[in-house]
């Protein structure tokens, strides 16, 4: 089994110091093969902000894959948002804001989709399209599959369309058809999963939204809250991967399950060397 915690927009400056001690003792208490955390880390990109998050990183004593969001980058420092925009994640996380993670079970591929230039609009370039397709057609057979940037894919309400990354119809067409698995966003403190579009989903791939990990700046109502998803490959028709969405509960001082996702992986990949006579995929959601 693999296990991994997929954490976004702790913005921190704006953090809740109890909230982020019960999303150390949750990484501890699951001990996740790696941690994602998808961008916003910090509220105005200051050095102190990128110094705590990275506090919280090492607290957490997993290998974690990050990625930069738009609050990554300087909004009143103007010198510094034109001429050195990601001077301080650079020294937070090191100048890797694509980073990648290849195990047996897991291939984890991050991509930037901030742009200094579109303030907090997002989008992906036909490079890095061209960059993760090729990751994904490189995947060992048996890696859950996933794509991690800050800005979203897929809308769950109509009115976050206009927070969609950039780009994103030929994202999810090509990523698709090159196996991905789950495309994991945040950015909007929100969460979710939803499969892609019928028009574009080739291969039954799913978004997976976070919510706001520790900020204060939580969004009509919902809570702060983390994304556990676990997966084990199964040499059956179809392989499944579970999306466990814990809130914080204030009244338990702990993040706690809230909901639970089974997402059926349909790609051939996963399937056995003999051909499938009915081509039928599990479904579960």
């Amino acid at each position: 089994m693999t296990s991994v915690l997929h954490l976004s927009d702790p913005h921190f400056g704006t953090e809740q110091p109890a909230v982020v001690d019960a999303l150390v003792g949750l990484v501890r208490a699951c001990q996740p093969e790696l941690v994602l955390l998808g961008g916003d880390i910090t509220q105005r990109a200051r050095s102190a902000q990128f110094a705590a998050a990275r506090r919280f990183v090492d607290r957490l004593a997993v290998p974690t894959l990050v990625v930069p969001g738009n609050h990554d980058i300087p909004l009143f420092n103007i010198v510094a948002r034109l001429l050195d925009p990601y001077g301080n994640y650079r020294r937070a996380f090191g100048p890797d804001r694509e980073p990648v993670y290849s195990s047996d079970t897991l291939l984890a591929i991050g991509v930037d989709s901030t742009r200094p230039q579109r303030h907090k609009n997002g989008y992906v370039s036909s490079r890095q399209i061209e960059r993760v397709a090729r990751l994904l057609d490189g995947a060992r057979p048996g890696q859950l599959r996933i794509v991690l940037m800050h800005h979203p894919l897929v809308a769950a309400v109509e009115s976050d369309q206009v927070n969609l990354a950039g780009g994103r119809e030929n994202a999810m067409r090509v990523w698709s058809q090159a196996g991905a698995d789950l495309l994991l966003g945040g950015h909007i403190h929100l969460p979710y999963v939803a499969p892609l579009p019928a028009r574009i989903n080739q291969q039954g791939t799913w978004a997976v939204q976070a919510g706001t990990a520790v900020s204060q700046r939580i969004r009509g109502g919902v809570p702060n809250s983390v994304n556990i998803i676990d997966w084990a490959p199964e040499r059956t028709r179809a392989s499944v991967c579970r999306v466990q969405r814990w809130d914080y509960l204030v009244s338990a001082n702990s993040f706690v399950p809230a909901a639970e996702h089974e997402l059926a992986l349909s790609r051939q990949a996963w399937r056995v060397a003999e051909p499938d006579p009915l081509g039928v995929a599990l479904g579960y959601h």
